[in-house]
């Protein structure tokens, strides 16, 4: 019997190419669903996460995030895909060029800006959770090294010297710089390695990077812990990258363009942008999205 009906759509983020950047589940309206059905629908799904909003008054959104396995805090690609959809689909109505609107998650309310051209939808830049750095994990680069498959020597910034570090801006990664590309694209991942030593530090998973220039990265991420061995793009790992870069001073400006996924043959560009006044800092990330598939789910 059937008892609900619910447009889904899958759309890839960080993009604007089909079967490019990061693929997200988004339901432009779960009212109606409970905990129980979103996971479901996500584990149908079978993406990295899926999306569920409700709008709850004019220009403020419920959205909660779940993966095939369990619900995260907050997603950055998803989000993307999400506030993507509801202004493609005229969900939210375009009153000028840029479009404020907030989405309430289980990592705070957090603005989302929807930018316009020409009356259609260009780019979306989401606001993260303030930046919170949880320490340096010295005692332990040696083991995490070791599930990587890299040496210790090769961690580091060019030829300075950088330290991994737990950074949060809504889900808590550890932040892990490597010295050049090709580092980065020989990692080999002990998957049930990383995923029990993510358990103990209590972190999403590990976001390793190289600085290519000086506004911008090549980076692979990696949570097997919550079900995703790979991901091709990831919003909120790369915000918190360029917080960590900035407060580190391995940047003077204020911008970086985050290239993920190339080596999964899903090549993803994250825009991320950082503010400071006084200690407080704000970190946006955005980019482009395209829809790949729409349909109707039946419950």
């Amino acid at each position: 019997m059937i008892i609900l009906e619910k447009e889904i759509y899958q759309v890839d983020a960080f993009t604007d190419i089909p079967f490019g950047g990061n693929p997200a589940g988004v339901m432009p309206n779960a009212q109606g669903l409970n905990e129980n059905d979103m996971q479901k629908i996500a584990s149908e799904m079978n993406l990295s996460e899926t999306a569920f909003i409700k709008k709850i008054g004019k220009n403020v959104y419920d959205v909660r995030f779940f993966t095939p396995s369990c619900e995260v805090d907050l997603c950055g690609h998803a989000t993307i895909a999400s506030f993507y959809t509801l202004a493609y689909k005229q969900y939210i109505e375009s009153e000028n060029d840029i479009m404020k609107v907030y989405q309430n998650t289980k990592a705070g309310r957090l603005g989302v800006e929807i930018q316009y051209k020409d009356g259609k939808v260009e780019k979306v830049m989401m606001e993260q959770g303030e930046p919170r750095s949880k320490g340096k994990i010295v005692q332990d680069i040696e083991k995490l090294c070791n599930y990587l498959n890299i040496d210790t020597e090769e961690i580091g910034i060019e030829e300075m010297k950088a330290y991994p570090e737990i950074i949060s801006t809504g889900l808590p990664d550890i932040i892990l710089p490597v010295k050049n590309k090709d580092i980065l694209d020989k990692i080999v991942v002990d998957m049930d390695g990383i995923a029990n030593f993510s358990n103990e530090l209590g972190v999403t998973g590990v976001h390793a990077f190289t600085l290519y220039d000086s506004d911008k990265i090549y980076c692979r991420n990696f949570a097997p812990a919550v079900g995703i061995d790979e991901e091709a793009a990831t919003g909120t790992a790369n915000g918190a990258t360029l917080y960590y870069l900035k407060k580190n001073n391995f940047i003077g400006g204020n911008k970086i363009v985050s290239i993920q996924g190339y080596n999964m043959g899903r090549p993803s560009k994250i825009n991320c942008e950082i503010t400071q006044e006084k200690q407080r800092y704000t970190v946006k990330v955005g980019g482009r999205a395209n829809i790949v598939i729409e349909g109707t789910i039946k419950l």
